[in-house]
């Protein structure tokens, strides 16, 4: 009998801590909720828009009391802080968006919006000392390519371009040339750019920013018409988010905005 109340009391005393613990740590959706509107307007997303917007949002800030803060990374960096304090995600295409979604229920699907294109690029080093001028030219021997692409385990705006781009002419023996001449299969679009640099590469995949952002390195070819690949930069907005947040969005697609976007090679 004693052995029995003992087991009894080792238990009670195990589980209601626990229990104790999970009532007192809420669901970051829970918490997104009471945390959100801060005072200060917070984006979330990968890299490669975050300058763009980083000068939207100097430009909006100028007759705004709030302030802007952007944070951009792999999305496992930022994924955690998100769910307790953005106010907008942004998604570097609409199946990066869509993953995105999975992570965060204070963003519903209705609240996404598209805002800007912009195309796929060949990215080579500047100077273009292998003298890229077209895609066809990534498909002769001895040209060494890096692509990105999510594997199965990353959530990246890159997955699948190289191949769209390809195989657009519906020619299978342009997607065997370029694949045979890929040196590395990058996870994320700054796993990317460093394999590029570290690999010795000739030519990148990628979009437009990349290029703007780091002129010492690379230099922008374009795809032509007949192959050229576009994917939207899209936002949501949280249905917690800080009042001025929906304004701030309204300013992002305007005139001025779209000037200083368009720098980056995203139209509308």
């Amino acid at each position: 009998m004693h052995r029995i109340l003992y087991t009894l009391l080792a238990l009670t005393t195990t589980l209601f801590p626990a229990v104790s613990m999970a009532q007192s740590q809420p669901s970051p959706a829970a918490a997104n909720r009471h945390q959100a509107r801060d005072g200060v307007i917070r984006l979330y997303g990968a890299c490669g828009p975050q300058n763009a917007l980083r000068n939207v949002a100097d430009a909006w800030e100028r007759s705004n009391d709030l302030k802007v803060r952007i944070t951009c990374g792999p999305e496992p960096s930022w994924s955690r802080q998100a769910q307790v304090d953005a106010d907008i995600i942004w998604g570097t295409s609409e199946q990066s968006m869509t993953a995105f979604l999975q992570s965060f229920p204070s963003f519903p699907s209705k609240n996404v919006e598209p805002i800007y294109l912009r195309p796929a690029i060949i990215a080579v080093k500047t100077g273009n000392p292998r003298h890229i001028q077209k895609f066809e030219d990534l498909l002769q021997p001895g040209i060494r390519i890096v692509v990105t692409e999510g594997s199965g385990i990353a959530n990246t705006s890159g997955t699948g371009i190289w191949e769209d781009i390809a195989g657009r002419l519906g020619k299978l023996e342009d997607v065997k040339r370029f694949r045979s001449n890929i040196v590395a299969f990058s996870t994320g679009s700054g796993a990317s750019f460093q394999a590029f640099k570290e690999l010795d590469a000739d030519a990148w995949i990628t979009w437009p920013e990349w290029a703007v952002d780091n002129p010492k390195v690379l230099q922008a070819v374009p795809i032509s018409g007949n192959r050229i690949i576009w994917r939207d930069l899209n936002i949501a907005l949280s249905t917690s988010a800080d009042p001025q947040a929906a304004s701030f969005l309204r300013f992002l697609v305007s005139d001025e905005a779209q000037k200083l976007m368009r720098s980056a090679g995203y139209i509308r």
